[in-house]
């Protein structure tokens, strides 16, 4: 068995996927287990490739014996590090803490795609950082062509300001897009401010409705994405949705979408004291991001996907 350890969240199951297939093409004859959070099953289904998902609560006491290959894609350690120790052979970043003096060195700020095919290619497995596509689910009983705004995010300071979500929605909903509002079920409230002051109906707030699957279904029928830099936005690159994604304080050249695909704009206040202001609500860099800003990106991605219409056909 190769095990492999990312008990994290959307995002950086999104970004782990080139690493997760090289695996996969590395050791074809042997079962690749995912150890991740239970709740991430339906993504880790549309990832392909992985045998088995072993669900992990937080990073408690091991719960599975030592394998004989395991592959830390969680973090530097030393705390996940000891988790996989006893393996026969560990893939991880260099970690004296940890007793593992193998494995290349981190390095601060690099881009979360490359830091883990880097990894990978320490230990002479090849990964393209390019291969961040999903498969794509089938519609169901989510909506399709929606433009989806997705205003929460677990980290306050990622946040922009509710007020100018609103703003963005109605603003895209006058261009003639029909809008919906996502997020978690603890996000319910904010979604229906949102959607309340863009005069929206109740049924646009889907926030609390959807499961991952569907929410991953949701972003793959979309007409448009827009949110802050969250795991919606990784969904969204990895079904080339038109996106507009809203960074800040952390830079997108760590978790933004790859360069080069104009149909994801970014926009970066350049905030630079992160993580000094932590627990403070909108980072104030990109809280001063204006909203007539947002909607010329949003134009932006569009003409993108027109252009590249233009040209296949």
């Amino acid at each position: 068995m190769i095990l492999v350890l990312r008990a994290l969240g959307v995002g950086d199951l999104a970004t782990a996927v080139p690493a997760l297939r090289a695996l996969r093409v590395a050791y074809p004859d042997r079962e690749l287990a995912l150890a991740a959070p239970a709740w991430l099953g339906p993504l880790v289904d549309l990832v392909g490739g992985v045998d088995r998902l072993l669900p992990t609560d937080g990073l408690g006491p091991r719960p599975w014996p030592p394998p004989p290959v395991a592959v830390n894609l969680h973090g530097r350690g030393p705390r996940s590090h000891r988790l996989l120790a006893g393996a026969g052979r560990l893939l991880a970043f260099r970690c004296p803490e940890a007793g593992h003096l193998d494995g290349p060195r981190w390095r601060a700020g690099e881009h979360e795609v490359h830091r883990w095919c880097r990894l990978l290619a320490w230990y002479g497995i090849p990964a393209d950082p390019g291969d961040l596509a999903l498969r794509r689910p089938a519609a169901g009983r989510t909506p399709t062509g929606v433009t989806v705004v997705h205003p929460g995010s677990k980290v306050p300071e990622k946040r922009w300001p509710a007020a100018r979500f609103a703003a963005l929605a109605r603003g895209v909903a006058d261009r003639g897009h029909r809008v919906v509002v996502t997020g978690s079920a603890d996000e319910r409230e904010l979604a229906e401010r949102v959607a309340a002051e863009a005069g929206l109906p109740g049924s646009a707030v889907l926030a609390g409705g959807t499961d991952l699957g569907e929410l991953a279904a949701l972003v793959a029928h979309a007409r448009l994405v827009v949110s802050g830099d969250t795991g919606v936005g990784h969904l969204a690159t990895a079904y080339a949705t038109p996106s507009v994604l809203l960074f800040g304080p952390v830079p997108p050249a760590e978790w933004g979408p790859p360069a080069g695909r104009p149909r994801h704009r970014v926009l970066w206040s350049g905030a630079r004291d992160w993580p000094a202001r932590p627990g403070v609500g909108s980072h104030p860099s990109l809280a001063g991001l204006p909203v007539d800003r947002v909607l010329a990106a949003v134009e932006e991605a569009e003409e993108a996907v027109r252009i590249s219409g233009a040209i296949a056909a």
